[in-house]
């Protein structure tokens, strides 16, 4: 049974934003994205729709993994700004009724943070548990788990002369959150922010906080939904925070465990088994396959039914570590616009909270590179290196590089057709995409056609519809492949959306009677839905017949 609308939370009618701060908006023309830039661009935001911005890190760091690696929670990256400027971006999202997630990296710290610093300069110091230690064995290692950035999990330290734990770069060193003191201080920390009047976290890999590496045991373990209770009790519980776990591992049985209120656990998870549908199973994310539509159906229609009220879903097509939608499974070519829509009505009429990444909503394209030089992220040197070392040549590299690697979703923002894209006066730290003189926000707002006022549709019309909030969903089954059809039912309402996944035309056919056509990215009326000829990418969105406001 559906939930009443009296139990609504914020987060589950919103949409949120994700902000990479060093790609966003420059101020100062130092080339790096800043907060007084983001607080410039609030105005933009506002007239989008959202009603949160997810911040990736913007704690002070050594940014070894772009502010992943964090050397202090309570200082600002002096590159972003200072702790004045934080708070006024706080406050001056709240007067556009804009809420700030924080995002909280807790798995791991810089290995400059002062706590590592303590900890690797003798056993017995007051710190020395606040990481995961281990000595070696038989001269080598504890064991052979590998960390996410390739090589070794493990990392051997001269001054004490024992190996410490690292899951991702060899400078983000794991935290013990065994130790009940690492998660105390954790939790005294996210309430500083909270304090400050932040509107939740994003939580950075928190399903590997419960790990047991003696028994490599990463993702979920034993641990993991205790902590996450306990961590609730002392922080967000009963202040309606959005909170929102990156799970790489979850299943919609899991994803219940973090997100059903009764569990008083997470609001809701990131899972990503639909951005693994191009990647070869078994092996990494570089290794590539064409995505098959049926697949993707077959993973959004079970997360769309398999949570039912038990949990609640984030719907996403990119993030900071996703290359960018339209050029992954659209066509950033001549149907770019096209594409871009039709990703954005399938998404945003699923159920769920759907997050918007900067530059999604004027469909940015990912930038082809052609020298490792161009390269700044560090999974992606890694690799390059690697397969370098196992013989692969450059060109498949390349074609794995331009297809995955997380500088396609950090390119900066593209603002208008002004030198560097408006983005900043001085040299950007990551080129900008040479396209920026056509996709950019200036274009994007002089056209009422453009992508900007698709996604910004889409968002009224969550807010003004609960049907898309709470309805339940069926998947069409009797479609032709590349057509991804689903109906959305709620209190007697019925809503059809149906969407040509390809550049082929395709044929859709329905007896259903249609009301009204609610969107659309073709100019056409959709009075009968009996034999369609559906254009390259077209996508549309109907009331069926019976009463409006039933």
């Amino acid at each position: 049974m559906t939930q009443p609308l009296t139990n609504t939370h914020w987060w589950q009618e919103a949409v949120v934003y994700q902000v990479y701060p060093r790609s966003f908006q420059d101020s100062n023309g130092d080339g790096i994205g800043d907060l007084a830039g983001i607080i410039q661009r609030l105005d933009y935001l506002k007239k989008l729709g959202i009603s949160a911005i997810w911040l990736s890190p913007v704690y002070r760091s050594p940014n070894d993994d772009n502010g992943y690696d964090i050397s202090d929670y309570e200082k600002i990256m002096a590159e972003f700004g200072t702790m004045d400027d934080m708070e006024q971006l706080i406050a001056e999202a709240a007067k556009r009724e804009i809420k700030i997630i924080m995002d909280l990296v807790v798995n791991h710290t810089s290995d400059e943070h002062q706590w590592f610093i303590e900890s690797r300069s003798a056993v017995d110091n007051p710190y020395r548990d606040f990481y995961v230690w281990r000595k070696g064995r038989n001269g080598s290692a504890p064991n052979d788990l590998e960390s996410t950035f390739l090589g070794p999990a493990w990392q051997l330290d001269e001054t004490t002369g024992e190996y410490y734990l690292h899951l991702f770069s060899k400078k983000q060193p794991d935290l013990n959150w065994e130790n009940p003191k690492v998660r105390n201080t954790i939790y005294d920390m996210m309430n500083f922010w909270i304090n400050k009047g932040i509107g939740g976290f994003r939580m950075d890999v928190i399903d590997l906080v419960g790990k047991i590496p003696d028994q490599k045991i990463t993702g979920n373990g034993p641990k993991l939904h205790d902590y996450l209770k306990e961590m609730n009790a002392a922080t967000f519980g009963g202040k309606d925070l959005l909170t929102v776990g990156e799970t790489w591992g979850a299943t919609p049985e899991i994803a219940k465990l973090y997100s059903n209120p009764n569990r008083n656990e997470l609001s809701m998870v990131f899972q990503f088994e639909h951005v693994a549908l191009d990647e070869i199973p078994g092996k990494s994310k570089w290794d590539l396959r064409p995505l098959q539509i049926s697949e993707l159906k077959k993973v959004f229609a079970k997360w769309q039914t398999e949570l039912g009220d038990e949990g609640w879903n984030s719907l996403f097509w990119n993030n900071h570590d996703l290359p960018r939608i339209v050029s992954r499974w659209g066509n950033d070519g001549i149907h770019r616009i096209k594409s871009a829509k039709m990703l954005a009505i399938l998404l945003h009429l699923q159920k769920g909270t759907p997050y918007i990444y900067q530059g999604e909503e004027i469909g940015m394209t990912n930038r082809t590179i052609e020298n490792i030089s161009e390269i700044e992220d560090i999974e992606s040197i890694n690799m390059y290196n690697d397969r370098i070392e196992k013989g692969y040549s450059e060109a498949d590299i390349f074609t794995s590089l331009n297809a995955k690697s997380r500088d396609n979703a950090r390119t900066p923002m593209q603002w208008n057709a002004e030198k560097n894209a408006g983005f900043t006066t001085g040299t950007p730290w990551l080129a900008v995409n040479e396209n920026y003189h056509e996709i950019n926000v200036d274009e994007a707002l002089t056209d009422q056609n453009s992508i900007f006022y698709t996604y910004q549709k889409l968002i009224k019309l969550r807010k003004t519809n609960p049907l898309i909030i709470w309805g339940s969903f069926e998947l069409l089954e009797d479609t032709a492949e590349e057509v991804f059809a689903y109906y959305r039912h709620y209190q007697g309402e019925s809503w059809l959306i149906v969407c040509n996944f390809s550049d082929q035309v395709q044929n859709f056919s329905s007896e259903q009677i249609v009301n009204e056509t609610i969107i659309a990215n073709t100019e056409k009326n959709y009075h009968s839905l009996n034999n369609l000829a559906l254009e390259p990418y077209e996508a549309f969105v109907v009331r069926l017949g019976g009463n409006k406001n039933a």
